[in-house]
């Protein structure tokens, strides 16, 4: 539970969250898991070249069968992706179904790869109890050609072609289609949707709303007993029954519709079965394997109207329930047409529309209380809700990911054997391979794949609503169906082997302790479990990218993709080999989050000492490495002249040359930075004695890299960190000048200078060159829909602030320097990282004139009343206007929004950026307390007419007066959830602390007793948890006090 005040109060959500780790239910056995593109990833791709894009396109997804997962819209699956629930909608206008997002292939699109729809993932809880997606759907025929001529016309200099400049939507011509999923209250097996679609156009039109339930084809390929094939049939006008061997039996049980025509009439649905097997016959003219029925079955007996397509005896792996609100000319502007429907292990033959609502809504009141709680204190709406989508996005990220490297490489029994040498084109060292779990990945679309550096970030906004998923993701990369048997984390699917930035144990100490301070609980199993594999992650590091043993690494592309003149996946064109300066600051920064990790843990074993020792050391030696060759030669990757880090080419021996690229290549060296208080050194007498060693035997390296070892810093802190104090001046110096890194949104990924002074090599007849290119990239290279010379990157800023405060730690209050630089004003370096943090949130939140930064100036997106509140999180954004780029989806990552916005949304006054703590907390305190930020209207949504008509039957008992109040027939008020009287007073009492909590925060904040951010969040302490409270009781204050507690360490 959040712990306010050392309270312990469990809302109903964290109820949930609690029995799913106790199992005692299941509650996370159901989620959005379905990916909202399956085609064309390297999993579906059995071509002879690997070339995923033409191999398995958008056209064929609606005829083919997908062999390792399925995708939809707004999807929801069990969590081995068994059994499916999407959404597909026809505006009568379309050649075809609505069934999936449709995008551009990365050949296709004039920056890669790219999807071509509007829609926005709205809502969102850990256990999935509750969730809202919203997708726009044009009336008028939706522009697939137009969207693949007019980019396919672009070249790398222009912007991408996206559905909103199409005109698609002039005159409001389209559906906003709210499509809601709940769960009782008391079984988290019984699942309820809602979609709401209201015609925002000006005259009425017609809608087809679909909703697909279908099992995965796990049949088809020859691994499995046909006696096992799953079937759904229909046993009623508007029930199908469907059976699994591991799911089970459930019945999808429908609704009528509120009518939408003259004649008041209820839309009923028409129940639709096919097979989910591939239409051989329409893809490559041949028979199919398993008869007339078949994926497509249902595209076509709604478009085409045929009615051969699907099967009259209402039975196969394959169901859609058909409603057709096309009565009249359609739905009359400015209504709505709703549809609801559950999946339930229970068959009553009839589904209580009143009752349905009463879950929907206590669910969604649920969700806007445990929201509330995670962030308690005051802040905009504006941020609130730009918070609040961030990690519902992050929520609907979650896609089942399935992949067997033995049956992918070697092809399946039932099927042609796959091509020769299609095993050597990629990922052939990777055979131990075998998964099959939920990931977080990195973009619901774009990336439907996972990615081990954006998995990292992904945990930290996790941490906040589920540390328990958050630490599975962490500790599935380590284990030995993930991990590589040298060591070695796997990348990304397109090439396993690469090499991301070693991230994974900053995220596993920063999940553990952000566990600790909002939670309560310290789980050093976890921590100590996914040490021993770091540990072996930590050496194949050593071995493989600093063969020669110097300390300096090498890594190639780290995730930064064209940051660099050269390729730096492939051998230089110069010859030699390339000092990284990233990537020996990365090592840096993967030492000392080790060094950490090994003290937290030498708390309970004091073994851990001896490897904290060791980490603290091979940390010095790449600090030295950074400064002094070996017998104190020229120094290869500092830059004296230009106060800056650059990376290197080396021929050997004193041969090298610096590439003078301002990039942010020279501030990863910052990340590398971390300070221990006396208290933890003067706890371990072992690690104590072996440092004092070190500065007494090693005199020369330690004068070089540990000034602090002498000199104290604030509460008599030590710091460890690869840059000195002339040197952090200095780059700080360029980083917060406004003419080099420093936006009026964050940090560039490339200075400012190189756009009138680009750096150009030439090597054999050849120009290798890097210029500032604030927006998308100028070429093709690693895949080209990705841009690390000029745009703002939210995880790597998050870095730099992290690096920031720990340097404040040590530095404290008289540190100060020009932010920015040659304003002349002055701040502290706790200030500076505040001042980024407001900076980075003004990306998404609206200015003085109403516009979001990433919205580019689109009137529609930032004044139309249907758009200006849903949020697209970009995966990157102009280094010049804050213009989003990229994926749209990006919550992953670029979620670290809800963490600033956690820390610091409180003094960012909107819309504009307050210079004082102090001015933000006063502009809080004539607002009224309340846990509900701005109440939401309970909105009614139409019921059909069978609901209605139950009141006036004879066979139901019922107390009726008028719809509003009609009473189930069925009583089941658990499965609703409301509170007790005793739960109630319990939550009052527990509001009054909040209130207590608030009021005092506000009161440091004004009176500048706080900073926005807490050292033992990200430092250790020697702080453990606090004894438990229990029913409410005040804990003790001998350990650390909660997150939200007065008495947190400042």
């Amino acid at each position: 539970m959040v712990l306010i005040e050392n309270q312990e109060y469990l809302c109903e959500e964290e109820k949930r969250l609690k029995q799913d780790r106790e199992r005692t239910h299941y509650w996370k056995r159901w989620g959005p898991y379905v990916s909202e593109r399956q085609w064309a990833t390297v999993r579906e791709d059995y071509s002879h070249d690997g070339d995923a894009w033409s191999h398995f396109t958008h056209d064929m997804a609606r005829s083919r069968a997908f062999r390792w997962g399925e995708d939809g819209i707004a999807g929801v699956s069990d969590s081995h992706g068994f059994q499916n629930i999407a959404f597909s909608f026809w505006n009568e206008k379309d050649d075809f179904l609505k069934e999936r997002l449709f995008g551009l292939s990365n050949p296709q699109g004039n920056h890669g790869e790219s999807i071509k729809e509007c829609h926005f993932h709205l809502d969102n809880t850990p256990s999935h109890s509750y969730m809202k997606y919203l997708y726009k759907y044009p009336q008028r025929k939706f522009p697939y050609e137009d969207v693949i001529k007019e980019n396919g016309k672009r070249t790398r200099l222009e912007k991408e072609y996206n559905l909103v400049d199409t005109g698609i939507f002039d005159d409001d011509r389209y559906w906003d289609i709210f499509i809601e999923t709940a769960k009782e209250a008391d079984d988290p097996d019984e699942l309820l949707f809602r979609v709401t679609a209201y015609n925002r156009g000006p005259e009425a039109a017609p809608l087809h709303i679909v909703p697909h339930m279908w099992f995965r084809n796990t049949w088809a390929w020859g691994h499995e007993d046909p006696s096992l094939k799953p079937l759904i049939r229909k046993i009623g006008p508007t029930t199908a029954h469907s059976k699994h061997h591991k799911l089970g039996e459930r019945y999808f049980q429908l609704s009528p519709s509120p009518g939408i025509g003259s004649s008041g009439q209820d839309v009923q649905p028409e129940l639709l079965f096919t097979e989910n097997d591939t239409n051989y016959k329409e893809l490559w003219g041949v028979e199919n394997k398993s008869g007339p029925y078949v994926k497509d079955g249902i595209h076509r007996r709604i478009v085409d109207e045929k009615l051969n397509t699907v099967n009259p005896d209402g039975v196969g792996t394959k169901s859609a329930a058909w409603y057709a609100f096309d009565e009249d000319d359609g739905v009359p502007p400015g209504e709505c047409a709703v549809v609801r429907f559950r999946l339930s292990k229970r068959y009553e033959g009839f589904l209580d529309e009143e009752l349905f609502d009463d879950i929907m809504e206590q669910r969604r009141a649920e969700a806007d209380e445990f929201y509330w709680r995670i962030s308690p204190l005051p802040m905009a709406d504006d941020l609130r809700n730009i918070q609040r989508q961030a990690l519902s996005g992050m929520l609907w990220c979650k896609q089942y990911y399935h992949f067997i490297w033995d049956q992918w490489a070697n092809g399946d029994p039932g099927m042609p054997p796959p091509p020769p040498g299609r095993k050597a084109i990629r990922n052939k060292e990777w055979k131990h391979m075998y998964l099959d779990d939920i990931l977080s990945m990195p973009d619901s679309w774009e990336y439907p794949f996972f990615a081990a550096w954006d998995s990292a970030f992904h945990c930290i906004p996790l941490a906040m609503i589920d540390p328990d998923f958050a630490k599975k993701q962490l500790d599935l990369f380590t284990r030995e169906w993930y991990m590589h048997p040298n060591g070695q984390l796997p990348a990304y699917e397109w090439n396993f082997g690469d090499v991301n930035p070693p991230v994974h144990a900053w995220a596993v100490f920063r999940v553990f302790k952000i566990e600790r301070k909002m939670y309560g609980r310290e789980d050093f199993d976890f921590l100590e479990r996914v040490c021993h594999k770091l540990f072996l992650n930590f050496t194949w590091w050593v071995n493989r990218k600093d063969a020669d043993g110097k300390n300096i690494f090498e890594g190639g592309f780290l995730g930064l993709d064209n940051i660099g003149i050269f390729n730096r996946s492939d051998p230089l064109p110069t010859g030699g080999v390339l000092e990284q300066a990233d990537s020996t600051g990365w090592m840096g920064f993967y030492c000392l989050n080790m060094l950490n990790i090994c003290l937290e843990l030498a708390k309970r074993r004091r073994v851990y000492e001896d490897m904290a020792s060791k980490y603290f050391e091979h940390f010095i030696m790449i600090s030295d490495a950074m400064q002094y060759r070996t017998g104190g030669e020229a120094k290869p990757l500092w830059n004296e002249e230009d106060g800056f880090y650059y990376d290197a080419i080396s021929w050997g021996g004193p041969w090298s040359h610096q590439m003078p690229v301002r990039s942010l290549v020279g501030l990863i060296p910052l990340y590398a930075t971390c300070t221990l208080e006396p208290e933890v050194i003067n706890k371990f007498p072992d690690f104590k004695r072996r440092l004092e060693w070190f500065v007494t035997h090693r005199s020369d390296v330690a004068a070089r890299n540990m000034a602090s070892m002498k000199k104290r810093g604030q509460d008599d802190r030590l710091l460890l960190a690869l840059v000195s104090e002339d040197r952090l001046k200095r780059i700080l110096c360029r980083m917060l000048d406004e003419s080099e890194f420093l936006a009026e949104h964050g940090i560039r990924s490339l200075s400012r200078y190189h756009k009138d002074h680009p750096y150009s090599m030439n090597v054999n007849g050849q120009k290798f060159e890097v210029a500032y290119l604030p927006g998308d990239s100028d070429s093709g290279l690693f895949g080209g829909n990705s841009n690390w010379r000029g745009p703002i990157w939210i995880a790597v800023n998050f870095l730099l602030i992290e690096s920031l405060q720990r340097f404040y730690l040590f530095y404290g209050k008289d540190f100060q320097v020009e932010c920015p630089t040659g304003s002349g004003d002055y701040m502290h370096l706790g200030h500076v990282a505040e001042e980024l943090q407001h900076r980075l949130q003004h990306l998404m939140a609206r200015g003085e004139d109403g516009k979001r930064a990433i919205n580019d100036g689109n009137e529609m997106l930032d004044y139309d009343p249907n758009w200006k509140d849903y949020m697209w999180y970009h995966e990157f954004f102009d280094g010049d206007t804050g213009r989003g780029l990229g994926a749209t989806h990006q919550c992953g990552w670029t979620g670290l929004m809800a963490k600033m916005i956690h820390d610091t949304g409180m003094t960012c006054r909107l819309p504009q950026t307050p210079r004082t703590p102090g001015s933000a907390a006063a502009h809080y305190f004539d607002d009224i307390f309340t846990t509900k930020g701005r109440p939401k209207k309970p909105q009614y949504h139409r019921r059909s007419s069978t609901a209605r008509s139950i009141g006036h039957r004879s066979d139901w008992e019922t107390s009726t007066n008028g719809d509003d109040e009609l009473q189930s027939p069925i009583q089941r008020s658990n499965s609703i959830g409301y509170l007790s009287e005793d739960a109630i007073k319990r939550k009052t009492e527990v509001d009054r602390h909040t209130a207590n909590y608030v009021t005092d925060q506000l009161e440091r904040l004004r009176s500048h007793q706080s900073d926005s951010f807490d050292a033992d969040e990200f430092e250790t302490s020697l702080d453990g948890v606090a004894e438990r409270p229990t029913n409410g009781s005040e804990s003790k204050e001998n350990g650390t006090s909660s997150y939200f507690s007065k008495g947190s360490k400042k």
